[in-house]
């Protein structure tokens, strides 16, 4: 590597190192992770946004390590879960963009056969269970129990109302409109129960009939503050009424879903399993633009991506830098990392925390997280993302957007975009025509992987 790069990687290892749990540890850690829908840095409190109410993520976040540079792996939802479930970028797992959703029940999505962090913990002795979100296929191969969960309650499809959990297509005729509410593979009907609280209640059921002996996995997968944009009164009741009504009902949205965060946390406390269970949360990408998502059919305003430029469906920081934070046995409290993570590495490190002995499967694109937090290995040299025709490439403080989006009143005329994430965070200004030699290796690089991923150039 040419000295000048190496001094870029390496300035990723001058940052605090996060004290992990001692290699002793022998008994196996329960696993639980915590998934929201478009879900903005700008919509976490202890990511210091006044006012936003999430005291239990702010409580979670001071009890381990909060995340300031943590990458979903993708702009929009499927993609990005898939690499949670798998490890590897979402184009190497086959899943690409959002999956349809349809009647049929039919959608391919996780390859059949597919290696999964479920199917590795369970093949190591652990309960696990998906309650929410899934929406990484419907057709029997891609379903849940497929994939490596022994329990499944939840829905197949992109998003559901929230009281009917029903699913409608928005836009052109024919249109669409049907249930999508499931245990297992049994069609149940909860209506009107507010979908956020029914995840609450079945988490809390899951967890209640886990014995100490066993390991356990809960996927617990949130569709708000996704549409439809509804919040009970009493969430709504949090927030002044002179708060912009968008930005009042996502926010309210995020509050139920803090709740159950609560008593997810409270419950593991009283379980006396606090001390022996990894809990993580992230959103699977940021706050969105789209017009489903506002009260007046204009672009969104509701939820907030922070300082960061650009909204779900893009490939600026706006789309996947998103909020982030874990607590697990011998993290200490009240750390923060600010090294650039992404989410397909939760599966190596989270099979390494359950077994050390464990390998990883050989096809995976993420890495243990746990020696780069504690500052003895740099993280990934190069990061890279896909979305549509879009491409971008992180490497050290630098990233590059191929086809960079635009969004309503903010068109992007230049082609390619160039940013140095340490001096620019919100990727305002357009480094690509004086750092012509930096544009040229790092096409290179996108190429490069383009053709790992056997993507089209």
């Amino acid at each position: 590597m040419h000295p000048s790069k190496r001094r870029e990687f390496l300035k990723l290892l001058a940052t605090s190192a996060v004290a992990l749990p001692s290699p002793a540890q022998t008994k196996r850690p329960n696993f639980v992770i915590i998934v929201t829908d478009d879900h903005g840095i700008g919509d976490v409190g202890c990511y210091g946004h006044q006012e936003v109410r999430t005291p239990n993520l702010d409580r979670l976040a001071a009890s381990g390590v909060r995340f300031t540079q943590w990458y979903a792996n993708a702009p929009v939802c499927s993609a990005s879960r898939a690499a949670i479930m798998t490890g590897k970028y979402p184009d190497r797992a086959g899943v690409q963009g959002a999956l349809p959703s349809q009647p049929t029940y039919d959608v391919p999505g996780l390859k059949q056969g597919e290696t999964t962090l479920p199917g590795l913990l369970k093949n190591l002795g652990y309960r696990t269970a998906a309650i929410g979100k899934w929406h990484l296929g419907s057709a029997p191969h891609s379903r849940p129990q497929a994939q490596g969960f022994d329990e499944f309650f939840g829905w197949y499809s992109g998003w559901l109302d929230a009281y009917s959990h029903r699913y409608y297509q928005l836009g052109g005729p024919p249109g669409k409109i049907f249930h999508d509410l499931w245990r297992n593979d049994q069609e149940v009907f909860e209506e009107p129960a507010y979908m956020t609280e029914l995840l609450g209640r079945e988490a809390q059921a899951f967890l209640s009939k886990q014995k100490k002996a066993q390991p356990f996995l809960l996927y617990l997968a949130f569709g708000a503050p996704h549409y439809s944009m509804m919040a009970p009164k009493k969430y709504l009741d949090r927030f002044p009424s002179s708060m912009d009504r968008d930005r009042r009902t996502h926010l309210a949205m995020v509050a139920a879903v803090d709740d159950v965060v609560g008593s997810v946390l409270d419950q593991l406390k009283r379980m006396g399993v606090e001390q022996e269970t990894v809990v993580f949360f992230q959103a699977d990408n940021g706050a969105t633009r789209e017009e489903r998502a506002s009260s007046l059919g204009k672009p969104a305003e509701g939820g907030n991506n922070g300082r960061y430029r650009g909204y779900k469906l893009g490939l600026f920081d706006g789309g996947m830098h998103v909020p982030a934070m874990l607590r697990a046995p011998g993290i200490a409290a009240g750390q923060v990392s600010n090294r650039p993570m992404i989410s397909m590495d939760l599966l190596p490190t989270f099979l390494a925390m359950a077994d050390p002995t464990a390998r990883p499967p050989a096809d995976i694109d993420g890495q243990d997280l746990r020696p780069v937090l504690e500052g003895k290995k740099p993280s990934h040299e190069y990061l890279f993302w896909s979305h549509g025709k879009s491409r971008a490439v992180r490497f050290g403080d630098w990233k590059l957007i191929l086809h960079p989006p635009g969004y309503p009143g903010e068109s992007v005329p230049d082609e390619p975009w160039l940013s140095n994430l340490e001096a620019d965070p919100s990727e305002k200004k357009n480094l690509a025509a004086s750092e012509v030699a930096r544009v040229r290796m790092l096409t290179e690089k996108i190429k490069a992987w383009e053709r790992e991923m056997k993507l089209p150039e």
